[in-house]
């Protein structure tokens, strides 16, 4: 053989190869664009949530629910509040003290706290012992549901003249909660 003699791959055998390969991206390209499928769809609109408020107000806010001096034995002090739920959820509602009793016998200052329309205290005590206790659960208010509550402190009959010029002295504080979350179904 020489070196300007090169193998040559006759025509005819090209166009064999060539047809059945233009034939097989022919029939590839019309089943992919065919697209024969079916097509639905439908729309949901206007979907939307807002989120429910949680706010409580107080009669007394800022101010003392009782107040007075110059107490005698046997005496009590009435004070009354109204708490409402003033949001749009339910509210778990609970009533911390944080108070001081200056008196030499603790005990002879009692406090006892009322709801309106129920014949049990929520309450009833030594003045302070409240503080002690933790957080007073006072249940679940409804939206927009308001409550009286009154709080009553008597100095015993039986004080002594070492109870004079004694000071007892507390803050209230209502806390709001949401009531447990819910899985809501539509």
């Amino acid at each position: 053989m020489n070196e300007n003699t090169a193998v040559k791959t006759p025509a005819r055998s090209r166009k064999r190869l060539i047809v059945p390969l233009a034939g097989l991206l022919v029939a590839a390209a019309i089943t992919v664009g065919s697209g024969a499928d079916f097509v639905a769809n439908s729309v949901n609109s206007a979907n939307a949530f807002s989120t429910g408020t949680l706010t409580q107000s107080n009669s007394k806010s800022g101010s003392a629910i009782f107040n007075a001096s110059n107490l005698k034995p046997g005496d009590t002090l009435n004070g009354t509040v109204t708490i409402t739920n003033s949001g749009s959820l339910p509210a778990d509602l609970t009533l911390t003290e944080d108070a001081v009793n200056g008196f030499v016998t603790k005990s002879n200052l009692s406090l006892v706290i009322s709801r309106a329309g129920e014949s049990a205290p929520v309450w009833s005590g030594t003045f302070g012992d409240l503080t002690a206790a933790g957080a007073l659960n006072l249940g679940t208010f409804a939206a927009g549901e308001a409550r009286d509550y009154t709080f009553s402190t008597t100095l015993a009959q039986s004080a002594t003249n070492a109870e004079q010029g004694k000071n007892a002295t507390a803050k209230y504080t209502w806390n709001s909660t949401q009531a447990a979350a819910d899985t809501i179904a539509q």
